[in-house]
């Protein structure tokens, strides 16, 4: 439907990740949600066999140099597969943000190329058992000790965290500089010491090896610093752009497959001698659907375009995140709604596709985080807009200047 918003390169990767998607083995899949399989790890090395891992890099680092655009195209199309598989294709993009933009040259080589080729695998550690939203209220620490950093704290709620080789950590360097300026970025190998201290049970993105990691007087080089040192609020601030960007993309695809399963079972199901696609009771409920999944979708599009124009997208990559996963768990509801009880049942997937989306809605920023943020942008905006646009309170019939008190 929005192909016309690509470029033909676009198209084609498009219908390349389409390809590499329908031969996923569905026993992956639900291999997973039982919790036979912990972490997908030959999933990810079959996407960089086709050089499908951070498409947006340079080619000098395996990458292809491409554009959201396209990274949203192929976010989408691998977000049918549910959040789990959608999130380790999305973690060499967000990791791969960090030392992309951040990194040393030798950083890039070291950690960059092989995360792209899938002979490391990685994973980005934010929440604290005491944090959540409150990113810069991080209590785990990087005291610098000589030529190292010696690392102590946890982190928790990490997807890969059963598999990772190498994880992005953010950690205070500076107590008592104001929150911005406290932290700094490291990246962590799991070689160094980092313990595995519990996998969560989770009631959807499951085989995600989803983990409690603990850092113990853990020895790191300075060779490890991301950035520069107190930098880390900074780089946060934009890899949320990649975490937000991936986590729209991934819900468009989701709540996509699920509402072409449930339109599908309309077409079969028969009641009262009839498809119940001829009830309007149910048919409205597809269109509802169709016009959320629509109207998400443009805005990502638009937020992806954005970001690549090389404006501030910070207010629409924190709607593009909020609409689309509210929009997805809209759509995924109507699905259920529509096929009834059996749509309950695991017979289809709709039940793990709504378990999964509930998520969507919660990391990398909750929603209402999401409305922190854009409603702060929004208020920033407005005062240049009123210098370029009409002024409207001059248009009402009873205007009286001096009825307008404010205080």
């Amino acid at each position: 439907m929005f192909d016309f918003l690509l470029t033909d390169e676009e198209k084609k990767l498009k219908k390349e990740v389409q390809e590499f998607v329908k031969a996923v083995p569905h026993e992956l899949v639900r291999s997973m949600d039982s919790g036979e399989i912990e972490f997908a790890r030959e999933f990810i090395v079959s996407a960089a066999r086709k050089n499908l891992l951070g498409l947006r890099f340079s080619p000098d680092y395996q990458g292809r140099g491409l554009s959201w655009v396209a990274e949203m195209a192929a976010m989408e199309e691998v977000g049918v597969l549910g959040s789990t598989l959608g999130c380790h294709y999305a973690m060499p993009s967000i990791v791969g943000e960090a030392l992309s933009l951040y990194g040393t040259k030798e950083q890039k080589e070291k950690y960059l190329q092989p995360i792209l080729t899938a002979e490391l695998f990685c994973a980005e550690a934010l929440t604290e058992p005491r944090g959540g939203s409150d990113f810069f209220g991080a209590t785990t620490t990087a005291r610098k000790v000589g030529g190292e950093y010696i690392l102590n704290g946890q982190k928790r709620f990490v997807v890969g965290a059963e598999g990772a080789d190498v994880f992005l950590v953010y950690a205070k360097t500076a107590p008592d500089n104001p929150p911005q300026q406290s932290i700094s970025l490291f990246i962590v190998e799991r070689d160094m010491g980092v313990e595995v201290k519990k996998v969560y049970g989770l009631m959807g993105t499951r085989g995600g090896g989803t983990g409690r990691i603990i850092f113990d007087q853990l020895k790191i080089p300075q060779c490890c610093l991301v950035g520069e040192e107190n930098a880390g609020g900074e780089i946060f601030n934009r890899m949320m752009i990649p975490e937000r960007m991936t986590s729209a993309g991934g819900a468009l695809g989701a709540a996509r497959g699920a509402l072409e399963v449930a339109t599908l079972y309309t077409t079969r199901r028969k009641a009262f001698g009839r498809t119940i696609m001829k009830f309007q009771g149910v048919n409205f409920k597809i269109a509802d659907s169709i016009a959320a999944l629509d109207a998400a979708t443009a805005l990502a599009y638009a937020a992806a375009r954005l970001i690549d124009s090389g404006q501030d997208a910070r207010r629409l990559v924190s709607e593009a995140k909020k609409v689309a996963t509210e929009a997805a768990w809209e759509v995924v509801n109507n699905a259920m709604q529509v096929m009834g009880g059996i749509g309950y049942t695991d017979v289809y997937p709709v039940e793990r596709l709504l378990r999964d989306i509930r998520l969507m809605m919660i990391w990398t920023g909750t929603n209402e985080i999401m409305n922190l943020l854009i409603q702060h942008e929004y208020y920033h905006e407005l005062g240049k807009q009123q210098q370029l646009t009409r002024n409207l309170e001059q248009d009402a019939v009873g205007l009286d200047e001096q009825e307008k008190v404010y205080e």
